[in-house]
C-alpha cells in the first residue's frame, strides 16, 4: 500500500503540475457538452424547395399553400420552367424540386389520378432523403383530403379505416438532446480518460524516468495500479461535470439510479484506463500514442451507436461493434437517463464490461517490460 500511495502521490503531482490538463480535464468536456448537442441535431429544417406550377388551378394553388405552411419546406420561389428549377438546383441552392404538370385539376377531375414529378438534389443523402419525405408526406395528406372532397361517403357504404394512436415512450415529446447528451458525455470521458492513459507511460520513457522507476522494488502491477487510479478519480470527476451540465443546461434528470450509473461508469473506467495503458506500453513516442488513439477513438465514435444505430450496420460491423466499449457505455447510460433501467436490464453489458476490464489490464501489466 506504501508504494502504491508513493506513486498516487507522484502522479498528481504530475497532473496538477501542468496546468493544461487541469483546463482540459474540466473546461473541455464542459463546453463541448454544452456546444456539441446543440449541434448534433438530427432534424433537419430549412430544407429549400423550388416549385414549378405549370397548372395554376385552385387545387394546385391549395397544394402550394400546403407546402408553403411547412416548418420544415423553405419555398425558394415559384417558377414555370423546370429547366430553371433544374439550374437552381446544379448550383446547389434548391434541394427539391416540385413540378406540377399542366391540367393538374382537369386531369385529376377526369381520371380520377394525376402525377407529380419531385427531384431531389442527393448530393447530401440524408437531407435529400428526409426532404423528399416532409413532401411526400404532405402531398399524401393532401391527397387524401382531396379524395375525402370529391367521393363523399355514403351513409350506405362506409368504408373501414384504421386509425391510429400512438404515444412516444421514455422521451415523450422526441426532444433530440435528451437522445444525443447521454452520448456524447458517454464519448467524452472516454476520449479524456483514454488519451491521457495511453500518453502517461510514454511520458516516462521520453523523459527517461521509467528507468529509475524499473530499477525500484515497484511490482508490475503496482506500477499499473499508480498509474490507472489517478486517472480513475479523473474520469469520475468528469463523468461528474457531465451530469451537471445535463442538468443546469438541459433540464435531464436521469430516470434510473444515479448510483447505478457511477457503478457501471467505474467498472467502465477501469476498461477504457486499461486499453490507454496497454497503448502506452507499445509505443515509444507521444506522437505514437496519439495516433494509434485517434485511430481507435475513430473507430470508437463512428461505430459506438452514438451516431449511426449499431442494428442498421452489416453484419461484420455489428461484430466490430461488439468489441467496440463505447457503444455498451453509451446504450447503458441512456437506458438508464431515459428508461430508467435498472441493475438486472443492464447485467449484459456490465458483464461483458468486466471481461474488458481484466483482459486489458492483465494484457498491460504483462506487457509492461520492467527490466530489474
Amino acid at each position: 500500500m506504501r508504494t502504491i500511495r508513493f506513486l498516487l502521490v507522484k502522479e498528481f503531482k504530475q497532473i496538477f503540475r501542468n496546468r493544461s490538463i487541469l483546463v482540459m480535464i474540466i473546461g473541455m468536456p464542459v463546453i463541448q457538452l454544452m456546444i456539441l448537442p446543440l449541434a448534433a441535431n438530427y432534424e433537419v429544417k430549412n430544407i429549400n424547395i423550388v416549385i414549378v406550377n405549370q397548372d395554376h388551378s385552385p387545387v394546385s394553388a391549395k397544394l402550394v399553400s400546403k407546402i408553403n405552411a411547412s416548418t420544415y419546406l423553405n419555398v425558394l420561389s415559384h417558377l414555370t420552367s423546370y429547366d430553371q428549377a433544374l439550374k437552381l438546383a446544379e448550383d446547389d441552392k434548391t434541394d427539391l424540386i416540385l413540378q406540377i404538370p399542366p391540367h393538374f385539376e382537369k386531369n385529376l377531375i377526369r381520371d380520377n389520378q394525376q402525377k407529380l414529378f419531385i427531384a431531389v438534389n442527393a448530393i447530401n443523402g440524408m437531407k435529400a432523403g428526409l426532404g423528399y419525405g416532409y413532401l411526400s408526406n404532405i402531398i399524401q395528406m393532401f391527397n387524401e383530403e382531396l379524395r375525402g372532397q370529391m367521393m363523399p361517403r355514403s351513409k350506405f357504404n362506409v368504408a373501414q379505416e384504421i386509425e391510429l394512436e400512438f404515444t412516444s415512450r421514455f422521451n415523450p415529446h422526441q426532444v433530440y438532446y435528451l437522445f444525443m447528451v447521454p452520448g456524447i458525455l458517454a464519448f467524452l470521458v472516454t476520449m479524456i480518460t483514454g488519451f491521457l492513459s495511453a500518453l502517461n507511460i510514454v511520458k516516462e520513457k521520453e523523459m527517461g524516468t521509467i528507468e529509475q522507476i524499473n530499477v525500484t522494488p515497484i511490482k508490475k502491477y503496482h506500477f499499473i495500479l499508480g498509474k490507472l487510479i489517478p486517472f480513475w478519480i479523473i474520469g469520475t470527476v468528469v463523468f461528474t461535470l457531465g451530469l451537471m451540465v445535463s442538468f443546469f443546461v438541459y433540464g435531464i434528470v436521469p430516470a434510473g439510479s444515479i448510483l447505478l450509473l457511477y457503478g457501471f461508469m467505474w467498472v467502465y473506467l477501469l476498461a477504457v484506463l486499461g486499453f490507454g495503458l496497454l497503448v502506452s506500453t507499445y509505443c515509444d513516442k507521444q506522437q505514437q500514442a496519439m495516433l494509434i488513439m485517434f485511430f481507435f477513438m475513430m473507430i470508437f465514435i463512428l461505430m459506438g451507436g452514438l451516431l449511426t444505430s449499431i442494428d442498421g450496420m452489416p453484419y461484420w460491423a455489428k461484430m466490430i461493434a461488439a468489441l467496440n466499449p463505447v457503444s455498451y457505455i453509451i446504450d447503458v447510460v441512456r437506458a438508464v437517463v431515459l428508461k430508467g433501467s435498472g441493475l438486472q436490464d443492464i447485467l449484459p453489458q456490465l458483464g461483458t464490461i468486466i471481461v474488458f476490464a481484466i483482459v486489458l489490464n492483465s494484457w498491460a501489466i504483462y506487457n509492461y517490460k520492467k527490466t530489474n
